[in-house]
């Protein structure tokens, strides 16, 4: 009846081109369960200039686990919107800290540039430490003397 088609939300376009009765057919959903979850907040269709919903493959795969979610592993609404904040924030945080890499990069490889430039300076003063601390440091305010 439906040709199946599979979506990875890793590979799938942003571009929001479908409309809602394609998008409900290709999440196997009703247009009105979409029309809900936008209301909710789980999924955030883009709109056409007439004021219709226009959905990408991402919010279709969205969608979709929206759905297993909800069905296969029992998880209310609110569960799941829950569930889609911390994973959009855990995307976002990985791609800062991907940045971050980089900029740490750069500047090593500057510092190691200045340093060469230089021919008095001594070699070895900055050392990459590859193994983070567990240390626990306490820290206690001083006493005044009137006490």
């Amino acid at each position: 009846m439906y040709e199946e088609i599979s979506i990875s939300v890793e590979q799938a376009s942003d571009a929001k081109v479908l409309i809602i009765s394609v998008a409900a057919r290709l999440a196997g959903m009703h247009p009105q369960t979409l029309r809900q979850y936008d209301r909710l907040g789980l999924v955030q269709p883009g709109r056409a200039g007439g004021g219709g919903r226009r959905y990408s493959e991402r919010d279709v795969a969205l969608l979709r686990e929206v759905q297993k979610l909800s069905q296969e592993e029992g998880v209310n609404l609110a569960g799941i919107k829950r569930i889609i904040g911390l994973e959009q924030l855990v995307g976002d945080l990985q791609h800062r800290i991907a940045e971050l890499e980089d900029q740490v990069e750069a500047a090593y490889a500057r510092v190691a540039q200045l340093e060469s430039m230089n021919p008095y300076a001594s070699r070895g003063d900055l050392v990459r430490q590859e193994t983070h601390s567990t240390a626990l440091v306490v820290w206690r305010p001083r006493r005044s003397p009137d006490k």
